[in-house]
């Protein structure tokens, strides 16, 4: 049983990096929840693969810092009927 959570981390960073993703995404993606991602990025991940770990992390602080942009482009559209 471990091996598939190993792997599922492994996997959720490998399409975080690969495709600048959000946390959010990847569990859409991955057909898992939000907290799962969070976990297995930020907790497990360092257990199994450091470099990955380093890599996925810079990215979710970029995420991070940028979701207050993402959140007023998201509200800009719902109200101006762009979705």
């Amino acid at each position: 049983m471990k091996s598939d959570i190993e792997r599922r981390a492994v996997e959720l960073a490998e399409y975080i990096i690969e495709n600048k993703a959000t946390v959010r995404a990847a569990a859409k993606h991955f057909g898992v929840s939000k907290s799962t991602v969070h976990k297995d990025l930020s907790e497990r991940l360092k257990g199994y693969n450091v470099t990955l770990y380093t890599q996925v992390k810079d990215i979710l602080e970029q995420n991070k810092a940028e979701r207050h942009i993402r959140g007023g482009e998201a509200t800009r559209r719902k109200y101006h009927g762009e979705d």
